[in-house]
């Protein structure tokens, strides 16, 4: 699935969940900081999705509102939904 983010330095999150198990198989950033972002796709990778947006949801970067892991959770979250 390709998440058009709002808020944040990246432009995108592509991800792949397994259907069967709700498991995360990939997360990629494009964008934002390259370092944070492949720290947080390694991280997230064979996690449950729900158990992904309980950590990452209401994050912020700096000033801002939301952050680059919020945005996942959103993500996350529309595509359990």
């Amino acid at each position: 699935m390709i998440f058009k983010p709002s808020g944040v330095c990246c432009t995108e999150i592509i991800f792949d969940i397994e259907e069967d198990t709700s498991l995360i198989k990939s997360v990629d950033f494009k964008g934002g900081c390259s370092g944070n972002a492949s720290g947080i796709s390694s991280l997230v990778i064979g996690m449950p999705v729900d158990d992904v947006i309980k950590k990452l949801e209401g994050i912020h970067c700096g000033y801002k509102s939301t952050s680059c892991p919020d945005q996942l959770a959103k993500a996350l979250k529309k595509w359990r939904d």
